[in-house]
């Protein structure tokens, strides 16, 4: 189960929906069971959330919290995901911010099915798998068309 959470609204309908009809087929190809909860917050309450949870200043992406981390076939997650930074990462890499945005879910959740991208070898495997889920969602891969860019 795969709820997203937007109290600000900052997602139309249409994205909404097109992010949810892609996030729950690409999270049930991982066959892991549980909820993920999504909330989409501004850079604001990113950054509050960076520096209180992982003593970080600024904004970023996404942020995990695995609440069942020694089950990796259960999900209870709850993610934060940035609607600012994906604005500012689709318009560089050419593609919308919903799209964004599901990379950001997917790559949440792999987190919490054992994935880590904290070494170069771990970050290749894990931007594969989003892309080949994504791939298998008909999105198409989105983490490699812009491999050059910082994340």
């Amino acid at each position: 189960m795969l709820d997203l959470l937007d109290p600000e609204s900052r997602l139309t309908p249409a994205q909404r929906v097109w992010v949810l009809g892609h996030a729950r087929p690409a999270l049930a190809m991982l066959g892991a069971r549980g909820e993920a909860r999504v909330k989409v917050v501004g850079d604001s309450e990113m950054a509050l959330a960076h520096e209180l949870h992982k003593s970080v200043p600024g904004t970023t992406d996404v942020l995990t919290f695995d609440l069942e981390p020694d089950d990796q076939a259960l999900l209870d997650t709850d993610i934060l995901v940035c609607i600012d930074e994906a604005q500012r990462q689709a318009q560089r890499r050419g593609h919308s911010p919903e799209r964004e945005l599901l990379l950001y879910i997917v790559h949440g959740v792999l987190h919490c099915v054992g994935y880590n991208d904290t070494d170069e070898a771990g970050a290749a495997a894990m931007h594969a798998r989003e892309d080949e889920l994504l791939e298998g969602v008909g999105v198409g891969a989105t983490f490699a068309r812009g491999a050059g860019d910082a994340r």
